[in-house]
């Protein structure tokens, strides 16, 4: 009995994966063996960056509202426990949203926990 092979599902999941690396640079693009790892590669570091993003995000925000808060004479740990403290409970994105875009309102806020 001769041996049975799915060429179509086969070509299909080929063509699959090397339409969504047609981008890329040098073979990655068009020999299979490469752009499969590539796209494999692709996705772990999507999965991963998606994590990592959260953490960037974060860190940029601690960042904008430590040079607002200390343009006002306090550092970022001080103001972080003063509104704590007063039971403000505005998220770090939204303090520093405050601090780029609305400067009076970020230094009423600092009046207001002094």
């Amino acid at each position: 009995m001769p041996r049975s092979v799915n060429v179509v599902a086969a070509r299909t999941r080929r063509k699959k994966i090397m339409s969504r690396v047609k981008g890329q640079f040098g073979r990655r693009k068009n020999v299979w063996t490469v752009a499969k790892n590539a796209y494999e590669k692709g996705l772990v570091y999507a999965y991963r960056d998606r994590k990592a993003k959260k953490i960037q995000f974060r860190q940029l925000w601690i960042a904008r509202i430590n040079a607002a808060a200390r343009q006002h004479g306090m550092s970022y740990s001080v103001f972080m426990g003063k509104i704590d403290k007063k039971g403000i409970e505005l998220n770090r994105k939204a303090l520093a949203e405050l601090a780029m875009n609305n400067e009076a309102a970020f230094k009423a806020m600092v009046d207001a926990i002094k």
